[in-house]
């Protein structure tokens, strides 16, 4: 390999989620558990959305390609995930688009996460039914 291929690496979480992204310079084709990502998450236009903003963002849809191994959680938190490594990545690339990218706010991973359920207690918040008598 005489040609140095440039690659970035970054994590992104999301709820239970983790996502590995590897950012290399190619045509735009993005690659989820060795899959192309309509496979894997189905023809599901709302995820491509939330997955391809990093790159809507910095205007880099066609720069890149995209490999990412994600497990846990479900795909909205999978794709949230994924959101997260691209915009880390994407920073790492170029620090240029580090400002645009935590202005819209995709570099902060979003700390919402399920509340644990608590003992005497059927759910996190829920009791039992209280009775008088």
């Amino acid at each position: 390999m005489s040609e140095s291929m440039e690659q970035f690496i970054a994590t992104g979480r999301r709820k239970t989620s983790t996502a590995r992204v590897y950012l290399r310079p190619g045509k735009g084709k993005i690659t989820v558990n060795h899959e192309p990502w309509n496979r894997y998450f189905g023809e599901r236009p709302l995820l491509e959305n939330i997955m391809r903003q990093p790159l809507k963002e910095t205007h880099t849809l066609t720069k890149y390609d995209i490999v990412v191994t994600v497990r846990g959680g479900g795909h909205v938190g999978q794709v949230g995930a994924i959101r997260h490594g691209i915009a880390r990545a994407l920073a790492l690339s170029n620090p240029a688009l580090r400002a645009a990218l935590k202005k819209a706010g995709f570099l902060t991973r979003d700390a919402r996460m399920k509340e644990r359920k608590k003992y005497g207690q059927p759910g996190a918040r829920k009791r039992f039914q209280f009775s008088k008598r």
